[in-house]
């Protein structure tokens, strides 16, 4: 095999690993797989004598690709002051049986990626409130084992700020506190009554399978619709959906279809056109996150920019 055919090979390898922490870093797959064919790139024109010289290929594309997505994390914080609304993780839905969650002998990249509990769409929304610098900082150490030296290199810190920043995001993380990933079923059977409630108009029904301090953070980007403002409270929330409901006609969640969302429950519905009785509906992903046998959070992504990746067919 040439050279460079066996340098590909060997990156292949590690190609799923980089994009999944290139994704748990940015929180965009446009971010993550642009990051990782940089680190390509930058590996292929490393000269043979340096290349005999990197002994863990796997830890030092790691760290490459860390240092390219703090540079996305910097220029991305400057972006976000002019975005519209609450800013959400671009979802990965990647099936549409949620009962048979064994991977496929040949399964996709990004169906190992999303059964890390890092990139539930709650645990990335915290990460998103992180400084570019400690996100880094934890992500590499926490979760990819990257020592602290080399953080601090790709910080441009020394050691003692590099763990530093990671302990502040501990605490961060600590303090935000985001619903662990619950089984599958236990999910299921929470959300399919919520959703059987909304249908009904049952509106103690709703209120009560949500928690009393429940969140719903929709992210449209000022082009598509959806709540502009955070929705905080079980009885607005669901006095919010009701009235959506309303607007969008009963049928509205008949066109939807459960899927998974960044490894968890969510609901995938496609464009509908509206008439002279109900407004028109925007293509939309929902994701939810469970607590103690209720619904803590509601993510809504209508931002079409976000869906690009994301097959009706799912």
């Amino acid at each position: 095999m040439p050279a460079d055919a066996d340098l590909a090979a060997r990156f292949a390898e590690h190609r799923a690993h980089l994009v999944g922490a290139a994704y748990r870093l940015t929180g965009t797959l446009a971010d993550a797989e642009d990051a990782v064919q940089d680190a390509w790139l930058r590996l292929s024109g490393v000269d043979d004598r340096a290349l005999a010289d990197i002994r863990d290929l796997r830890a030092w594309l790691t760290t490459v690709v860390g240092r390219l997505c703090l540079d996305r994390l910097r220029s991305a914080s400057a972006r976000r002051e002019s975005y519209v609304g609450p800013w959400l993780p671009e979802p990965i839905v990647t099936a549409a049986n949620v009962d048979d969650v064994a991977p496929a002998p040949a399964e996709d990249p990004l169906d190992a990626i999303v059964r890390d509990d890092g990139v539930r769409m709650a645990a990335l929304v915290v990460l998103d409130r992180l400084t570019p610098e400690q996100r880094v900082a934890l992500v590499l150490h926490d979760a990819l084992a990257v020592p602290f030296d080399e953080i601090a290199a790709t910080l441009g810190c020394t050691p003692a700020t590099a763990r530093q920043h990671a302990s502040r995001a501990r605490r961060a993380v600590a303090d935000a506190d985001p619903p662990p990933r619950l089984p599958l079923p236990t999910q299921r059977a929470i959300v399919e009554g919520f959703l059987t409630a909304l249908a009904s108009g049952d509106l103690e029904a709703v209120v009560a399978l949500l928690r009393p301090d429940a969140v719903l953070t929709g992210d449209g980007g000022g082009v598509a619709r959806t709540a502009r403002n955070r929705v905080v409270g079980s009885d607005k929330i669901a006095r919010f959906l009701l009235g959506l409901l309303r607007q969008y006609g009963p049928t509205a969640l008949a066109l939807g279809r459960v899927v998974l969302v960044n490894g968890d429950l969510g609901l995938l519905l496609p464009d509908a056109p509206g008439d002279a009785a109900y407004r028109p509906l925007s293509r939309r992903v929902t994701t939810f996150a469970v607590r103690d046998g209720r619904i803590a959070a509601i993510y809504d992504v209508v931002n079409p920019d976000k869906l690009t990746r994301v097959s009706d067919h799912s």
